[in-house]
């Protein structure tokens, strides 16, 4: 099984660079950051997790910015985004942001869609709480078309392009994609329609979710054997992990907590023995 891991990276933590030379020197598959461009202090929306909403989330790095960083130091650590707020993005510059990382890191990116808990957050960048799974799925079929070895025109609901001239390409032709959300009939119909597999937080209930994404999935056509399940932000014990491995799970990321350097590696010692 492989062991990835993800940090809320901020202005206060652990550097992007210090973080991704660890995890690589000690044998850690990957790295995978969180996103929020901002967070109004007007808010309204509960934090999903309960109580008040914790000081890093409002102080994130840019994902992208950090790991291309983490890229440059390393040549073997798995780099992802757990997750990007693809509602958020003007697709085109985000196809062109997410092409470039993976070129320049020779094929290491994993982009992972989430579609957001912060009604305040999605509206200052436009976004109509309402339709925000459909903009997402409009936009992942854009940013594909972008991608595609010839110039492919993109017409959709929310959003379109003409067939364009974009490089670099992804290396193999796209990144892999995972959706994060809880489970549910209209996030099994996002993973299978555009999607590589899922990202459950936490990872609970997983026997009984894994079936219900897999009918979904060979409903739609896929693969079964290309299905791939990622539990995320997971706290590991043996048993826990054994259990994991039981469901068929190949790769697992643990959290590592929002802190300096000190704190993050004294984590990092208690997550080596997984590896």
């Amino acid at each position: 099984m492989r062991i990835a891991t993800t940090i809320f990276l901020t202005d206060e933590s652990i550097t992007p660079v210090r973080i991704a030379r660890e995890l690589e020197e000690r044998g850690f598959a990957g790295l995978y950051l969180p996103e929020h461009t901002h967070i109004p202090v007007g808010r309204e929306s509960p934090y999903p997790a309960g109580g008040e909403l914790p000081r890093e989330y409002g102080r994130t790095l840019d994902p992208f910015v950090a790991l291309g960083q983490a890229a440059a130091v390393t040549e073997r650590l798995a780099l992802g985004t757990g997750i990007t707020l693809v509602a958020q993005h003007d697709p085109i510059d985000l196809a062109k942001q997410i092409a470039t990382l993976d070129h320049l890191s020779g094929g290491r990116f994993t982009l992972g869609v989430g579609f957001g808990w912060n009604k305040e957050e999605a509206a200052d960048h436009g976004v109509s709480w309402t339709t925000r799974r459909a903009l997402t799925r409009d936009r992942m079929g854009l940013m594909r078309a972008l991608w595609s070895p010839e110039p492919t025109a993109f017409e959709g609901e929310f959003a379109s392009v003409q067939a364009s001239e974009a490089h670099p390409k992804p290396v193999g032709g796209a990144p892999r994609v995972l959706v994060g959300g809880a489970a549910g009939p209209k996030l099994f119909a996002d993973i299978a329609a555009y999607a590589d597999g899922w990202l459950p937080i936490g990872g609970r209930g997983l026997g009984e979710a894994i079936p219900a994404l897999r009918e979904v999935w060979v409903a739609a056509g896929r693969d079964p054997k290309d299905l791939q399940i990622v539990p995320y932000a997971v706290l590991p014990s043996p048993g826990k992990l054994e259990h994991y491995a039981a469901l068929g799970i190949e790769e697992v990321v643990l959290q590592l907590p929002p802190a300096g350097e000190a704190e993050v590696l004294r984590a990092l010692d208690t997550y080596t023995p997984y590896l």
